[in-house]
């Protein structure tokens, strides 16, 4: 298991986002040098420095520092859109390589080579700008639909990643809460919510919100 490569972006302006600047920064390309990684604070931020953060109501922040794809999955997209896709297409911060993302469990850590120690927070729901950066029509239903949803991580120590650096899990949670079915608990399976709180306090702060709002007017029995 390892980071194929680092995905670093700039903030530009598109016609496509919907954030309130017109400003993105989805468009991340790989980066040879090594990357710091830290904590970015509450109020937004990548956790990767370089990085910049447009919109700061949906990305970034303690909860979502760092985003994880699996290049087999990005394999997997490249056949059913029958065109190439390059590490940080999605936006990911980290294309991993041997990384089973989708399937890692809320509170899950990862070690970085010698450096930081991530945990698995959530999976990352689509947004316009996504949809608008890859030029696919319909793309945002695509993605949930399909539920291939990568990781949102954050920085429990700090450190420095570079392409090439290896991935140990070094805690996994004995709860069956992975990042795909939180994922489908907030968009399509939304009676999963109540299932979601057995991550405990791993879980990204606005899915747990969702959840006990959920438990609020519909009880806790998960059909």
């Amino acid at each position: 298991m390892k980071l194929l490569s680092v995905n670093i972006g700039r903030r530009a302006a598109v016609a496509y986002t919907s954030a309130p600047s017109g400003l993105t920064g989805i468009d991340k390309r790989p980066v040879a040098e090594p990357v710091h990684v830290t904590a970015p604070g509450p109020g937004g931020g990548s956790g990767l420095a370089g990085d910049e953060i447009a919109d700061p109501r949906h990305h970034g922040g303690d909860d979502q520092a760092v985003y994880a794809y699996a290049r087999e999955d990005l394999d997997a997209w490249e056949r059913e859109l029958g065109r190439p896709l390059a590490d940080g297409v999605f936006g990911e911060n980290l294309t991993t390589a041997g990384v089973d993302v989708n399937g890692a469990r809320i509170g899950e850590r990862w070690r970085i080579g010698g450096g930081p120690l991530l945990e698995v927070t959530s999976g990352r729901v689509p947004c316009r700008t996504f949809q608008g950066h890859l030029g696919e029509t319909g793309w945002m239903k695509r993605f949930t639909r399909q539920g291939v949803t990568g990781a949102y991580l954050r920085v429990l120590e700090p450190g420095m990643i570079r392409a090439g650096d290896p991935v140990e899990v070094v805690h996994r949670p004995e709860h069956g809460i992975t990042a795909a079915l939180q994922f489908r608990a907030v968009t399509t399976e939304r009676e999963l919510l109540p299932r979601l709180l057995e991550a405990g306090d791993a879980l990204h702060a606005g899915a747990a919100e969702k959840a006990r709002v959920y438990v609020a007017r519909h009880g806790s029995g998960v059909s």
